[in-house]
Order: structure tokens, then sequence, then C-alpha cells
């Protein structure tokens, strides 16, 4: 039987984002899909700022600027505001753009990379050994196989088949029932260009795609119905009124449904040899829009270390410290949009005047407006460093200006390697090459960085000796010559 690398299930942008990267590094992925193609209807529609960084150093974000809605603020609590535009990043806004127009670059950027990926297949069981990992799989004819890879991603979304096949638990619970996603033309465009509203009726939210459709997310308190329920637009168009007050000539509606959210997250994302990323490891409430951005991350934090392992310059614990780094991060957005969620639905009086009590003392105090689009965004987001270490260590580095070509880290990282910036650092860095690259800060002298693939920092120092230097290359990169394809 051959043997795949890795085989990642599900081609959202998870699990895309991971393929691309996987590929870019040489190793040899294939994507399974149960849908039989590309989908011009998603949940997901924004991308915050870590997010945009990432796609940045994947050479995809520009692409993306050009075609998407840069939204610089949100009010989702009345006077509270999220400002993105004071955030220190190329990318301070949240872009609205759909799932489906960041899947078609992140599927070209795969298949370029070449990457294969099979449409009309669905995963329907997972066994795993000491060596490997078999997928049973079947097609849209009924036709059915066995694949087996090395390792295994189930990127496969909130009801998936690998969580499943392996029996891992999915503790949580649902938060908000029957509420209804629609794509709608306008005849009267609104003030602002993101609409939220909420009151004892319900919430309605409204976002731009740019083309002159608009996404509606709404929930009428009064009319609680199932998932599999009829929406009707008039039914959308009603709780709009309720809400914001104009149901701005809502017409031709191209996409209707009804959905319930839940607040989960699967207490290990590894098993064996089997990880779990997206919605397949944490799912919560919209409100936020961190859904789609923290499946991103994980993807990103993901895919550099399965390479280095695979090719044979690192060790097994080095996967394991993908739970210890993003298990976190996800339970800190379950965190966040729960408390956004319970503050929108709530009917409590007391929480209602503690909400405002708080937007009132946020919009005052800016450092904790500041703190909360930081999370938000993911700008904010570090990783736990050990004890000793430099203080930079395991926090997001900005962006920075380099000396020569490439003039930013971001272009620097689209080779898909470590990056070491710093002053005389190439001779160094020399026997790890195809590893790490090199770079000189412009401007004033910053401390020595070794920057992961993710644009974390991985080590740093004041002015290190090259030996001190040539420690920590070995620690990250392996021993010079260790390497198997």
């Amino acid at each position: 039987m051959p043997v795949v690398d890795v085989l990642v299930v599900g081609a959202g942008p998870t699990g895309l984002l991971l393929a691309g990267d996987l590929a870019r590094s040489g190793v040899d992925v294939t994507v399974l899909e149960r849908r039989d193609g590309e989908s011009n209807l998603s949940r997901a529609f924004g991308l915050h700022a870590r997010t945009m960084e990432q796609l940045d150093a994947r050479g995809l974000a520009d692409e993306l600027l050009r075609i998407g809605t840069p939204v610089r603020s949100l009010r989702p609590l009345g006077r509270i505001c999220i400002d993105f535009s004071r955030l220190r990043t190329r990318f301070p806004f949240v872009l609205i753009t759909p799932q489906w127009q960041v899947e078609r670059l992140l599927l070209r950027r795969a298949e370029e990379a070449g990457a294969t990926i099979r449409f009309g297949v669905r995963a329907t069981g997972v066994r795993q050994d000491p060596d490997g990992v078999d997928v049973d799989v079947s097609d849209q004819n009924g036709a059915t196989a066995t694949l087996r890879a090395r390792y295994v991603v189930g990127a496969d979304g909130a009801r998936s088949a690998i969580r499943r096949g392996l029996g891992m638990p999915f503790p949580g619970k649902s938060v908000v029932n029957s509420v209804m996603l629609a794509d709608v033309l306008l005849e009267r465009e609104p003030e602002q260009l993101l609409n939220f509203a909420s009151n004892d009726d319900g919430f309605t939210f409204l976002a731009p795609f740019g083309d002159g459709w608009y996404r509606v997310i709404a929930w009428d308190r009064k009319r609680q119905l199932p998932d599999d329920a009829p929406v009707s637009l008039e039914e959308v168009r009603d709780i709009t009124k309720r809400t914001i007050g104009d149901d701005l000539g809502m017409h031709d509606s191209r996409w209707l449904s009804r959905f319930h959210s839940d607040e989960r997250q699967v207490p290990h994302y590894r098993q064996g040899r089997v990880f779990l990323a997206g919605d397949a490891a944490h799912v919560h409430s919209p409100a936020g829009g961190m859904g789609m951005n923290t499946g991103m991350q994980d993807a990103a934090n993901l895919g550099w270390k399965l390479a280095a392992v695979l090719h044979g310059w690192a060790g097994d614990a080095l996967l394991d410290s993908y739970h210890a780094e993003r298990h976190p991060v996800g339970r800190m957005v379950l965190r966040v949009s729960h408390a956004l969620l319970t503050a929108i639905i709530t009917r409590s009086p007391v929480i209602r005047a503690v909400r405002v009590s708080v937007a009132a003392v946020a919009h005052q105090l800016r450092m904790v407006e500041a703190r909360v689009a930081s999370g938000i965004s993911g700008i904010g987001i570090a990783y736990h460093a050990p004890r000793g270490s430099h203080p930079l260590t395991g926090r997001r580095v900005p962006d920075l200006r380099l000396a020569g070509e490439p003039a930013r880290l971001y272009e620097a990282l689209r080779q898909g390697t470590f990056v070491l910036v710093g002053r005389d650092v190439a001779a160094v860095a020399a026997p790890w090459a195809g590893r790490v690259a090199t770079a000189s800060p412009a401007g004033s002298l910053h401390p020595t960085l070794l920057v992961r693939p993710d644009g974390y920092v991985a080590w740093a120092a004041e002015d290190p000796h090259p030996d001190e230097v040539r420690k920590a290359l070995t620690r990250w990169l392996g021993e010079v010559g260790r390497h198997t394809a």
C-alpha cells in the first residue's frame, strides 16, 4: 500500500493552508474533501490581523486586499469600540472577504506546491499503529479504499470523522439555537460598513462582501426552530427591522440557512500520529469572528513542526508542542466568544447594566479597548517560554524592516524556513542552509532573533557570541547534516 507523509482530511482554510505549507517544505501530502468541488457559500467572512500576517508570509495577503473590504473598528456592545486601527501591524483592520475566496487562493497555492487534492472523497474510519495511520475512505460512487499515511490531520470540521473515528471526546454544549444566515442584496446601503444591533427581540449583524452582496446573521429570540427548518427571506427581514429599525430593502437572497452554535473543545489536539485542527478541535459562537482565523493559525503552527520531524532534524517531542501551544489559544477563544455572545443575547437586567457599565469604562480606558483588539485580532497571542528565556521568546514578531532584499521579515518568511535576524550571522548559520535564512535588521540594532516559520520567536539574545547562536540553531534545527527524506 502506498504511504503518504501526511494525509489531511478537510479542504477548508485550515486544511489547505496546512497542505500548502507541507508541500512547500517538500512533504508528500494528500488532502481529502467530501465536497465534490469549490463552494461560493460559507459562514466565515472575516480575516483578522494575525491571520493576514500569516497569509502575507505566504505571499497571499495582497491579493486578498484587492478583493476584500477593510474594517478598522467594531462596536458589538454599544459604546465599547474594538479599534483595530491602533494595532502595530501592516493590517490594522479586519478584512471582510468570504471564506470561499480564501479557500480558492489556498487551494491554488497548495496545488502549485505539489499537494494532491481529492474532492468527493470522505473518511469513514481511522486506525493507527506505531508506524502509521490507516484511513478508510469512500467516494461518491460508493467505491471504498484504505489510505495509509505516516501522520493524519483531521481538519474536517465540527462533525469530524477523524475525531469520531478515534473516539476522541468533544465536551461542551450548545449556546444559541436557530441562528439564521442569509446572503442578500439591499436597496438601501446601511449607514455604517458593519452594522450590529441587539435588543429583547434578538440581534442582527450585516457585513458587505464588496460585490453588492451582504451577509446577514440574525437571531430571533421569539422564533426558535430546529436547524433543518426552512428560512424565509421575510423572516430575516422581520428581525432585521425589529433590531436595526430598517430592513434596508433586503431582496434576492442567494443563500438562506439556519444553524445552532456550540462551544466545544477536545481535551487533546494530538492522539499518537493523529492531530486535530480548526473546527475539528474547537468550535464556538461566531461572536468576534475568530473561528476561521484560529483554525488557520493552528495550521501555521503545526505545518513546520510536521515537516521538521518528517525531514529528520527534529524529534517527536516537537509535535507535542502543537497541543501545548494551541490548546490554550483555543480555550481563550472560547472564553472570549462566550463572553461576547452572553453580553449580546442576555435578557438579564443585571448583566445588561453591567454590560453598559463595562462598555462605558472601556470606552474611557483606551488600554482596555486596545487589549480587546489585540486579543481578538490574534496580534496579542504569545506562546509559553521556558524559564530564563529572553523576554521576546514565544512572542509574535512584527514585520521588521530588513537591510537589503527582501526588505521585510514577512517576505523573508515566504521561503518557509526559520529566519535568523542579526548582524553578521550569515557565516554562523551557513551549515544549516535550507533550514534557516539570514537577514540583517535595517536601522538601529535589535536583539538577534531566531524566528520560527510561523512568525514567533524561537530564541533571542542581546549581542550573542557565535557559539550561543550555534547552540540555538542546533536546538531548533538539529545537528548539521542530520536530514532524511
